[in-house]
């Protein structure tokens, strides 16, 4: 009877994530540990001020994932290939656009993959202090083993494999931060006066906010979402299915993130502790938990690595493969190189022995200048008769697309000023 109970409580934690078609590769993009970083060092340094630019960026998120999954299954065009096919300049913006993601993303995989080999080594090494002397080889392999199997899974090529995958590892990094919530359980009021707009005037303060935009706005992550719907295998009569999906994926994304923020607050922010190397965003909670609550959070932070680079690997070889030919190839010679390239770039941190954290936000700051371009061209496509018909959107979605759009831009300006004033 009570390993009934225990499976029907698991169960009920575990619904949200299991009722999620394509939008759990939303999660996988959006929530990697370059989003943990961004979170944890905002809630470190500045508690839950920034909150507020969480909740628009998932706002935001909800209103373009419907707009592309709607676009998909009204015309049965994905993304690149729409935009190649009906917009004037289509092909240069395509090209642009695949080269600004690729280069965004991979550098992502690059503060990925680093930080999550050294979060293995330096949980480890807690409790085998032997290890210490060896940090780099172990560092090295670690990485090495990581995107390997990464890369293996890639290799079979079954969207069904991949959804699983992701599945099991996005549910590992939710199921971890929330409980991790509860340990440290911070001010309900602090959390709630996150939602109040503000920006630290202090020194990188803008550049968290553009890296907070960058990781959670992620274009990769709308231009994708065609793909995995075709791989989904859904059509027209699923117009429902994919906006549930859509919502769903954004309410998860805000809520892991923001729990993600709360603990960092409670752990930093309120004792005056700030986050210097990997170690100090898993050894947080030991004070309030011990090696227990390190061990969640370390889970938690390779469920978010892991499942990020997983479609991040996919992200260049599936986008190139849509500009061609609106299609999504996981199987093709082409794709399994450019996949195993994106894997040795990937290797890169490890490789130099650097640490990661501030390459990592660095690089979520880059994600959000082509996300204007990637707005302007659905909210052209959606808003074509000949195309959409009675689909076509209508005021509710071209409001959101419009604010998402100035969104974009303010945040990309913010980027630019930011990366100014690193130079």
């Amino acid at each position: 009877m009570e390993t009934t109970t225990r499976k029907t409580f698991i169960q009920r934690l575990l619904t949200p994530l299991l009722a999620i078609g394509p939008g759990i590769f939303a999660i996988g993009y959006t929530i990697g540990t370059g989003s943990v970083t961004s979170m944890v060092v905002a809630g470190s340094t500045y508690g839950m001020q920034l909150l507020w630019v969480l909740f628009l960026s998932c706002l935001f998120s909800w209103v373009l994932m419907e707009a592309y999954g709607r676009y998909y299954l009204v015309t049965g065009e994905t993304a690149l290939y729409g935009f190649r096919k009906h917009l004037k300049f289509g092909n240069l913006i395509g090209v642009l656009i695949i080269i600004g993601i690729t280069i965004g993303q991979w550098n992502s995989l690059i503060g990925i993959l680093g930080i999550s080999a050294n979060v293995i080594f330096e949980t480890l090494s807690l409790f085998i202090p032997a290890i210490k002397s060896h940090e780099y080889l172990f560092v090295l392999v670690t990485a090495i083993l990581i995107i390997s199997g990464m890369y293996t899974l890639l290799w079979i090529g079954k969207y069904s494999l991949f959804e699983k995958v992701l599945i099991f590892f996005v549910s590992l990094m939710g199921l971890s931060f929330l409980l991790s919530l509860f340990i440290v359980f911070p001010d309900p009021k602090a959390i709630l006066g996150g939602l109040v707009p503000s920006i630290p005037e202090v020194a990188g303060g803008k550049m968290l906010v553009a890296a907070f935009v960058g990781t959670t706005m992620a274009a990769a992550t709308f231009l994708s979402r065609p793909l995995f719907i075709q791989g989904r295998g859904w059509t027209k009569d699923n117009l429902k299915d994919q906006q549930k999906d859509a919502l769903l994926a954004a309410v998860l994304i805000f809520c892991i993130s923001g729990a993600i923020m709360a603990v960092s607050m409670a752990a930093f922010y309120e004792s005056g502790k700030t986050v210097v190397k990997v170690l100090d965003m898993v050894y947080a909670l030991e004070p309030a938990a011990g090696r227990f609550a390190v061990a969640i959070f370390l889970l938690g932070t390779l469920g978010a690595g892991i499942s990020s680079i997983f479609p991040i690997l996919m992200i260049a070889p599936i986008l190139i493969a849509d500009f061609q030919a609106g299609k999504l190839d996981t199987t093709s010679k082409q794709f399994k190189i450019i996949a195993g390239v994106a894997c040795l770039i990937g290797l890169t941190v490890p490789l130099l022995g650097a640490n990661p954290i501030q390459a990592q936000i660095l690089s979520q700051v880059f994600n959000v200048f082509v996300l204007p371009l990637v707005i302007i061209g659905i909210m052209i496509l959606t808003n074509t008769k000949s195309l959409m018909g009675k689909h076509k959107a209508g005021p509710a979605l071209n409001i959101g697309m419009a604010l998402s759009l100035v969104f974009a831009c303010i945040i990309s300006y913010n980027g630019i000023l930011a990366i100014a004033e690193k130079l």
